[in-house]
């Protein structure tokens, strides 16, 4: 029988999850299989190789391109120092001189007769990779990095802004419907990750940074409050690059929506514990999800085979939410799974299921319009 895709969302209080930590070029490799390591550990690091700058100095000498060579007091893969003389000319016998000087610090790169440049790399630029998590190697990339293992809750939202960080989880909100306005923000939360109810507020995201958080964990936000966090639109693309001070997981999506009362029980549950959180998100091919990864490496390692991207799939009883109008957002289980497509309004022929809102409420749905909540 087909099956309609169905998206999913982990709220898993344990379970195993591995994470690749590769470098963006060769490089060096800092630890080995079975290294225990902490989320801030750099477990490998390379240089990428600095901008290059093309200068003309046969014009700015006033000297024929093939005569280079004899001007240069450089000669290629030599070090330069910003401002240091690199090529010089002489003229009405050596009382006048024009002279070339070096715009940046790095190499000289190439020098070409041919048509009378050089070509100046700026220095190489260094890259770390870290670990992210608290874990364990459980295995090395030669040259490339490693793939960190370790074990504990795991959260995924709907969408996210900002990058990789880790705080400890101090919860604000006692109600999944309660919002995260600026007059909830305690005066002090240095390095941790606030967590609220529905709605933040841009004023609350602002307060928390100042405040010295560095990430919030809340329910929904107002899609035009992003923009004006961003100072642009974000379009389509992925995100987890800005800069903006603070790390932000969305886990139910914009407007007025409150956090999934079993998100907020479990986060809960793990207050004061250190989580590692990313707002990386892409909604197109490729799904990246924001997330929140609380390591527990004190417990007991769960049976392998609960991973990362481990799915049952829909079945009577899946914990869903609805992803489409009229009922957008709404939390309920499955009721039933007809084996035969349904014909819809658009006369479209599709699989459909029977959803039981948590109001009591069933609804016929198309699969694709709702979002399978995985624990």
């Amino acid at each position: 029988m087909g099956h309609a895709y169905t998206p999913g969302l982990r709220v898993s209080e344990f379970t195993v999850l591995r994470k690749d930590r590769r470098l963006p070029l060769l490089g060096e490799v800092l630890v080995k299989p079975g290294d225990r390591v902490t989320f801030d550990k750099v477990v490998a690091r390379t240089n990428l190789p600095g901008d290059v700058q093309s200068m003309n100095i046969a014009h700015r000498l006033s000297i024929e391109a093939a005569d280079l060579p004899r001007y240069m007091l450089k000669k290629e893969g030599d070090p330069i120092t910003k401002g240091e003389v690199i090529a010089e000319s002489k003229s009405f016998f050596g009382l006048f001189k024009t002279r070339c000087e070096s715009p940046i610090a790095g190499t000289i790169e190439t020098l070409s007769s041919l048509t009378g440049q050089a070509l100046l790399r700026e220095p190489p630029i260094p890259v770390e990779v870290k670990a992210y998590i608290d874990g364990v190697v459980a295995e090395v990339h030669e040259k490339e990095g490693a793939t960190i293992e370790t074990w504990g809750t795991f959260i995924q939202g709907i969408f996210g802004v900002g990058g990789e960080t880790s705080g400890t989880i101090r919860v604000i909100a006692k109600d999944p419907a309660e919002p995260l306005t600026k007059d909830r923000i305690p005066a002090s939360a240095k390095g941790e990750i606030l967590v609220g109810g529905a709605r933040v507020s841009l004023d609350a995201i602002y307060a928390a940074r100042d405040a010295g958080a560095l990430g919030i964990v809340c329910g929904g936000f107002d899609d035009q409050d992003l923009k004006k966090l961003l100072g642009r639109d974000l379009g389509v693309a992925i995100t987890g690059h800005e800069d903006i001070g603070v790390t932000v997981v969305l886990t139910e999506g914009f407007g007025e929506i409150a956090m999934a009362a079993r998100t907020l029980e479990v986060l809960h549950a793990n207050e004061g514990l250190r989580a590692s959180i990313n707002g990386a998100t892409q909604i197109r091919a490729g799904v990246i999800r924001p997330e929140i990864v609380i390591p527990k490496l004190d417990r007991q390692k769960p049976a392998t085979g609960s991973g990362d991207s481990a799915s049952h799939g829909l079945v009577e009883g899946s914990r869903v939410r609805v992803i489409r109008e009229p009922n957008f957002g709404k939390l309920g289980h499955v009721k039933s799974l007809p084996p035969d497509l349904v014909a819809m309004e658009t006369e479209s022929r599709v699989r459909v299921l029977e959803v039981e809102l948590d109001s009591g409420e069933r609804y016929m749905l198309p699969r694709a319009n709702v979002e399978m909540i995985e624990s």
